[in-house]
């Protein structure tokens, strides 16, 4: 296949107006001049889009409408694939990107990810059932204070334990040193459990430190890492995750994206978005707001987003769900009946604040997961 194709919603007045707005977009995304100049051969009849298919939506107001686009619009390039994608369109009103269709020009450039579920599995010594991961937090701490934390964490039977998002380079603990602290107080709780945790630092900086900082957690012993790709860039983190040294599993988080997702008619679907396009730049793990907690995604919604990263998509590996953002240990049965198995389960603040402490309760997150 040397094309792929975008399916996009679209308000419209009637199925003219949506066919015409539809044909705009074929334009707008490839050619960007007026139709009439438009010239004949090669660009017209290949680089042009393609209106394949236009249909109502069902919901009297909007229409679907897939579009086509060459391979050779892309270029070989990963940022051009998202421009053509939904480049210019994505500041249109009454416009949204909903799914994409694969070609031999995307899989060309979009290895995906490296490890995906069973790798994350693997890292963490299990074969099978949810993973567990939770975040050291909140800014303001010390180091030795994340450290303690992350030290329990893993004392409990966590999987994985990552920075919060909010955790940087602040004064009260500097990256190199909460990496360092918090690798080697994770080290001390396995050699006692015999568990193999792994820290997962927030690498995500501005400057190209970023990368930096991803090189600088490989070399100290992280397990993984997370990057916000809203923040630090999309191709940041596919850089990262096509670089064949750089052999660390990627969590990516949500932290400045949620525009992106959240307008009924305009953005992306929470598929594409958080399932597809994380899982083309190379996500092997991506965090997203669960439903029934502080944020405002719809089960819906999530489970579009699990299954964005987990059904086939061409031959590229899982990206592991991680729903998170207020859940809680009596939340677990929901999530499971919502996800199966599949899952990374995201539980922070509701470990910190059990009076019983983070290691017991902990212990009883593990527990309640296995049940």
């Amino acid at each position: 296949m040397d094309r792929f194709s975008v399916r996009y919603r679209i308000v419209a007045n009637d199925l003219s107006d949506a066919r015409a707005q539809a044909l705009d977009i074929a334009l707008e995304q490839t050619l960007e001049i007026p139709r009439d100049a438009v010239p004949k051969g090669y660009v017209e009849d290949v680089m042009l889009g393609r209106l394949e298919h236009l249909e109502p939506a069902g919901d009297n107001r909007a229409y679907l409408a897939d579009i086509s686009y060459s391979d050779d619009d892309i270029g070989g390039d990963f940022l051009q694939l998202l421009n053509v994608i939904f480049g210019n369109s994505s500041i249109k009103a009454g416009v949204k990107a909903l799914s994409l269709g694969l070609s031999d020009g995307i899989r060309a450039i979009c290895p995906g990810p490296r490890f995906g579920a069973n790798g994350l599995r693997a890292r963490a010594g299990i074969s099978a059932g949810p993973l567990l991961m939770s975040a050291i937090k909140p800014v303001g701490l010390s180091t030795a204070e994340l450290a303690k934390l992350a030290g329990e964490f893993a004392l409990g039977g966590m999987h994985y334990v990552k920075d919060d998002h909010g955790l940087a380079n602040q004064k009260t603990a500097p990256f190199d040193e909460r990496l360092k602290a918090c690798i080697t107080a994770i080290a001390e709780a396995n050699a006692t459990t015999g568990g193999a945790c792994s820290f997962v630092p927030n690498v995500t900086a501005s400057g190209g430190r970023t990368i930096e900082n991803a090189w600088k957690a490989k070399e100290a012993g992280a397990g993984a890492i997370m990057v916000a790709p809203a923040l630090a860039g999309m191709d940041v983190t596919y850089q990262l995750a096509t670089d064949p040294d750089f052999d660390l599993p990627i969590v990516t988080h949500p932290a400045f994206g949620g525009a992106n997702v959240v307008g009924p008619d305009c953005g992306f679907s929470h598929a594409l978005y958080y399932g597809h396009l994380h899982r083309l730049m190379g996500a092997d793990a991506v965090v997203f707001p669960n439903f029934g907690g502080r944020f405002g995604f719809t089960r819906e919604e999530c489970q579009s987003i699990a299954r964005a990263g987990l059904d086939p998509f061409g031959d590229l590996e899982t990206t592991l769900p991680a729903p998170g953002g207020g859940m809680s240990i009596e939340r677990v049965e929901a999530m499971q009946s919502a996800y199966g198995d599949d899952i990374m389960y995201l539980i922070g603040g509701a470990l910190l604040r059990a009076p019983e402490g983070v290691v017991a309760a902990t212990r009883a997150l593990v527990e309640k997961t296995r049940a």
